[in-house]
Formats: structure tokens, sequence, C-alpha cells
């Protein structure tokens, strides 16, 4: 991974740590047994197949505006422009909220509660390494601009 001097300098790739929590979750909870959740396999269905499809559409979603407005997705490239229309009008953060709710539904779908409980360290970890250090470059980069967004746009929902 080539991190550009002018980014955020974050040092993973985002979806794939998602992704490798789930694995390692619905692995683990394998191995534990394969401890679910209190809800019908109908409910489970429905919520996991809703949240793993709004997820997957709110990702998709902020990667097209982000191509529109002409600047990269991954967070450890240089950042050209402040995207805020769209579903950025309502998170500051909706390729990342669309990761967490595509896991989730998964997690749900495939009733493993232990892959849908280690979700809150992968966000907490995604919370401090990603969006933390993406708001400092922001502001850093588009000043009073980001800082006017960041006060009317919540960071995730």
């Amino acid at each position: 991974m080539d991190i550009d001097q002018d980014s955020a300098g974050v040092k993973f790739m985002p979806p794939a740590a998602f992704a490798g929590t789930l694995v390692v979750g619905l692995a683990l909870g394998r191995f534990l047994g394969s401890p679910g959740l209190p809800l019908s396999n109908s409910t489970e269905r429905g919520i996991g197949w809703l949240a793993a499809i709004l997820g997957i559409g709110i990702v998709f979603s902020a990667i097209g505006l982000f191509r529109a407005a002409g600047t990269d997705t991954q967070p450890w490239k240089r950042t050209t422009t402040l995207v805020t229309d769209g579903v950025y009008r309502w998170s500051r953060n909706p390729m990342y909220f669309g990761m967490a709710l595509a896991y989730a539904g998964v997690a749900i779908w495939l009733d493993s509660l232990v892959a849908l409980l280690l979700l809150i360290p992968v966000v907490f970890v995604i919370q401090k390494e990603v969006v933390e250090r993406e708001e400092n470059y922001l502001a850093g980069k588009f000043g009073e601009r980001y800082l006017a967004y960041k006060g009317a746009v919540r960071r995730w929902i």
C-alpha cells in the first residue's frame, strides 16, 4: 500500500478490516458452538438481508459521489474535493457506516452473535485509526469549509 504524503495517512484498508473481522467472528462463533441471536430464522433473514442491502447501497452511493467529484475513495490517497451532497448530507462517513451496516446484516442473517459482537471493536478501530485521522486531515486541507460541514453533519448517522 503506497501512502500519499498528502493524505489522512490511514495505514490499512477499512473494507478488509470489516471483512476480516466478520470472517474471524463467523469462524470463532462456529468454534464456540454457534451461539445465535434470540430471533426467529425468518426475522433474522429479513433484518439481515435488509441491513446488508441497505449498507451496500449506501457504500456504492458514496463511492459514486467520490468518483463523480474526481477524488479518491482510498483514505491513504490524496483528497482533492470535499464531498458534502447525497448521502454525505446525513453522515460524514457513509462508506464506513454502510460497511458496518452490511457487516451487521450478514452477521444477523447468518445468526452469529459472536460476529455481531465483534462489530463493536472493529467500529472502534475504524473510528480511532481512520475517521479521526481523516477529520484532522480534512480540517487542515479544507479549513473553515470542512469545519462548517463537520458542525452541520453527524459523524456516523
